[in-house]
């Protein structure tokens, strides 16, 4: 098995097997199921978890673009979250990398790989216009901007831009680091479901740093 588990909202392991998980902070939780190394053969293992559950990349890929982890949230047959990162690079920015969380409410992977203060986004989302639209799933998406942790440094508060919304029922987070590389988003910017892949997922690049979050 190439996926290995560990609590959603921290970066600590969990013990347990069939769907009874817990974590020595948390308690009982659903196993976050993540690779050690991103590659074609854990990804497969992956899709064979998820079911149908929705897992965004940007696609098409720009050139250089690889996929440098995911993972989803769940045991047995009840998947609550999946995340994907994709890095490159950008001319103004270098590294970029760019990590999208579909999760259920509650689940808290979103918050993880955001550094938010909070398991869902809450009252920032719906207040005030959208800072941006997003294609997920062939539908468009309203994306807020959600403040960070009022704790965290000034510079863990430059190291990544979050925005967050909402796409058939479940939060949709898209988090880029560094947050000024969130200048690369346009309107209508286009993230494929990898459930809906058939070909193309052959096309799949991978290789990158895994995030630290």
């Amino acid at each position: 098995m190439s996926l290995a588990a560990s609590c959603p909202r921290c970066t600590s392991p969990v013990s347990g097997e069939a769907e009874e998980f817990a974590c020595s902070v948390h308690g009982p939780t659903q196993p976050l199921w993540r690779p050690a190394h991103a590659d074609y053969d854990a990804f497969a293992e992956l899709v064979g978890r998820i079911d149908d559950f929705p897992t965004y990349l940007p696609w098409p890929m720009s050139p250089g673009w690889s996929i440098a982890d995911f993972g989803c949230v769940g045991a047995g047959d009840r998947v609550q979250a999946t995340v994907t990162t994709t890095v490159g690079v950008s001319d103004l920015d270098g590294d970029v990398g760019v990590t999208l969380v579909s999760e259920d409410p509650g689940v808290g992977l979103g918050a993880r790989c955001s550094g938010t203060a909070y398991d869902d986004p809450g009252p920032q989302i719906s207040n005030g216009p959208p800072a941006v639209h997003v294609r997920a799933g062939g539908r468009s998406v309203p994306m807020w901007l959600v403040d960070p942790d009022g704790d965290a440094p000034d510079d863990e508060v430059l190291a990544r831009a979050v925005f967050a919304g909402e796409a058939d029922g479940r939060w949709l987070w898209l988090v880029i680091r560094p947050a000024s590389a969130a200048l690369l988003l346009h309107d209508e910017w286009l993230l494929a479901d990898v459930t809906g892949f058939g070909p193309e997922a052959l096309e799949m690049p991978f290789g990158g740093d895994r995030p630290t979050w």
